[in-house]
């Protein structure tokens, strides 16, 4: 009766081991902190270390489940990414379109008040932002909603 007992404990630990080792590594995190108040997500497509095609970046931008933040256009916006981001270099997006050079720091900010600009490509009182990593192919992309805090 012990026997049958250890054998089908060793079974379980067995087959949960084998779950966990199914389990997906997850993505770097990038972090959108405002003031007091900061989102972070995994990459919203890739960040594994392959390089995305164009049509899934293109379909990546549409995505409309991202976190979203309140910007004051007063209060500096700060950007931080894991270094596995930052090795790869990171250029931060603005509706698609690259509003900063890439870097390899883990840290950025940017004045609140640019992403509500028109001469930066703002539309209304929302705007997207990607994180893309990556210098020349892109292999990954972290989206945020930032919405205007009059």
């Amino acid at each position: 009766m012990r026997r049958r007992r250890a054998v089908a404990a060793a079974g379980v630990v067995s087959a949960g081991l084998l779950v966990l080792s199914a389990c997906d590594k997850p993505t770097p995190m990038a972090t959108v902190t405002v003031g007091h108040d900061s989102v972070n997500s995994e990459a919203t497509c890739g960040g594994e270390g392959d390089a995305l095609k164009p049509s899934d970046l293109t379909q990546c931008l549409k995505d409309k489940g991202v976190k979203t933040i309140s910007v004051d256009p007063d209060e500096t916006v700060r950007f931080g990414v894991d270094p596995e981001i930052a090795d790869k270099g990171w250029t931060i997006l603005m509706n698609g379109q690259p509003l900063t050079d890439s870097s390899t720091k883990t840290y950025r900010t940017i004045p609140g008040s640019v992403f509500f600009n028109a001469q930066y490509g703002a539309q209304g009182n929302s705007t997207l932002v990607s994180i893309k990593e990556g210098e020349k192919d892109t292999s990954g992309l972290w989206n945020f909603k930032l919405e205007k805090d009059a």
